[in-house]
């Protein structure tokens, strides 16, 4: 086997190659690149032919995947080992979304069982709420739902409601995150305390802004409904001894365990909402869609393993190409929040300067992600990817069948389909200007235009298409990202599951707050001192 270094060589030296030719050339001197570089796994189609390797650069990043020991990785995940070394912690988010029956084990120790219990809690009380046969106070049904969390405990949630929910939803599921006042006086606002249910989700339940926005929609209950209000909270925690502090009653604490990271969580009762207000059997399909990607993952050889070649993709334009940005636009309005979900799962996980050892890795790192649902993405950001100095890959993904005006949802494929190809064909000067000159525009104009509207081309991008937006689809999208980021956190040797890096500026901020409140002054920057001084003399800003 090649070893590490010598790999990582390789890969480089493949990135150079790259850098020389074109993309679209690689068809013609390839004839069967599409067939090598296309798969399907759990429903998904995932198209690699746009990125910029050719297939011996594949052979290099695979040989990097094997002499990073990745299906070593993989069996050390899902067989519960300690995975996360900060912390000491395997990562089982897998376990979560495993079917009844299933084995597995977090450092020996049996968790399935623990996790089908908690699953069969969540459904009995999701059940409940739906059939109207738990309710609130005066006995009314619930109709709304408040979710408070920030992070892996807001996002993923966020993004099922989002992509799933029905157009006339019988329970209105509303958010909160920021500890911005704002979002939770709009998400409570218009809505009935009586009928409202708000489900804290905290893994140690000492989160300032969950804490903060649980505190406010607490009293907001009570002072409509009594002391009797807290039989409206849930809370969702591996801490429950606080969250029963907090007013939450003990059968209404659903588990969290410390082997699974916030980012991976939406498959435990962090999703317990999306439960309540899609219906069970929708968020069983959810499951169910992320475990069948969890078998390919398991199972598949590395050559034709959907979140492997993704992973192998990103990392050869990231460290072969040094392409430190990468944009995904989802080409349906329902998943308008994929991209900023994935902020947090690639950049959180992989936003690394030293290694699971704590030496520096000497390489980069995670790519900055952005991206917006197409077609608006094409009017704010795609002119920069057409034209900028930047190249910068996309990951373009799509829904074959859409719901509504099917003209319409034509119309969305048909972009998504020719910016893909635009990116990589690109647009020549000469044809540019044969075309003005066919137009009778004079020589001076030409010169003036024709180098604006041409397109270098050879900018990569993947196509990830599913059939229909359904929840089984979903899962299984989400958990292929999941696997690709942990597979690029064994290619760089790091640590994909901790996040010390949040870890300062909250500390900072507690610090700040206490003088924001009149407590003394603590030293600081000049910078600093200003703005605190500065905010301290606004009322506004001292309050609780």
């Amino acid at each position: 086997m090649t070893d590490l270094d010598t790999a990582w060589r390789r890969l480089l030296e493949a990135g150079g190659r790259a850098s020389g030719r074109r993309i679209a050339g690689l068809f013609d001197v390839e004839p069967d690149r599409l067939a090598r570089l296309a798969l399907t796994a759990a429903g998904l189609t995932l198209d690699l032919s746009k990125q910029p390797w050719s297939l011996a650069d594949l052979a290099a990043a695979l040989d990097l995947a094997g002499a990073a020991q990745v299906e070593a990785a993989r069996a050390a995940l899902f067989g519960g080992q300690i995975v996360n070394r900060s912390e000491g912690r395997p990562a089982l988010h897998m376990a979560l979304r495993a079917a009844d029956g299933a084995a597995f084990q977090a450092k020996g120790r049996p968790v399935s069982p623990a996790v089908e219990a908690s699953r069969a809690a969540m459904r009995t009380f999701a059940e409940g709420v739906r059939a109207g046969d738990i309710r609130g106070v005066g006995a009314r049904p619930f109709t709304a739902i408040v979710h408070i969390g920030i992070g892996g405990s807001d996002l993923g949630p966020r993004l099922v409601w989002e992509a799933l929910r029905p157009r006339d939803p019988a329970i209105d599921l509303r958010f909160v995150a920021n500890v911005d006042p704002a979002e939770i006086e709009l998400a409570l606002a218009g809505l009935d305390p009586a009928r409202t249910l708000v489900v804290a989700v905290s893994k140690s339940f000492t989160t300032q802004e969950t804490l903060a926005n649980a505190g406010i929609a607490r009293a907001w209950l009570r002072a409509a409904l009594g002391e009797a209000a807290d039989a409206h909270l849930v809370a969702v925690s591996a801490n429950p001894e606080a969250a029963a502090a907090f007013g939450v009653a003990p059968d209404r604490v659903f588990d969290f365990w410390d082997w699974v990271g916030g980012r991976y969580s939406v498959w435990s009762a962090v999703g317990l909402s999306c439960a309540i207000a899609l219906g069970w059997e929708v968020f069983a399909e959810l499951l169910a869609g992320a475990a069948e990607m969890d078998v390919h993952f398991q199972t598949a050889p590395l050559h034709a393993n959907a979140p492997v070649l993704l992973a192998l993709a990103h990392v050869f334009n990231r460290d072969g190409l040094g392409r430190p940005i990468r944009a995904v636009v989802p080409y349906a309005q329902r998943l308008r929040l994929f991209p900023a979900f994935l902020q947090q799962l690639e950049m959180e996980s992989n936003g690394k300067r030293v290694d699971a050892s704590g030496r520096p890795v000497g390489r980069a790192t995670a790519a900055a992600v952005f991206g917006d649902a197409g077609t608006n993405g094409q009017h704010a950001f795609f002119q920069l990817l057409h034209q900028g100095t930047d190249v910068i890959p996309v990951d373009f993904v799509a829904v074959a069948g859409g719901e509504g005006e099917p003209d319409s949802q034509a119309k969305l494929l048909a972009n998504a389909v020719a910016q893909a190809e635009a990116l990589m064909v690109g647009r020549a000067e000469g044809e540019v200007r044969a075309e003005l000159q066919a137009a009778g525009l004079d020589a001076a104009h030409i010169d003036a235009l024709a180098p604006q509207r041409a397109f270098p081309g050879d900018r990569p991008s993947s196509f990830i298409l599913m059939d229909r937006l359904t929840p089984r689809a979903l899962g299984a999208v989400i958990a292929l990202y999941e696997h690709k980021t942990f597979v690029e956190g064994v290619l760089w040797g790091i640590n994909s599951f901790d996040q010390w890096g949040v870890e300062l500026g909250k500390t900072l901020a507690a610090r700040v707050l206490g003088e924001l409140r009149g407590g003394p002054r603590g030293a600081h920057d000049p910078s600093t001192a200003a703005l605190i001084a500065r905010l301290a003399d606004d009322p506004s800003a001292s309050e609780p």
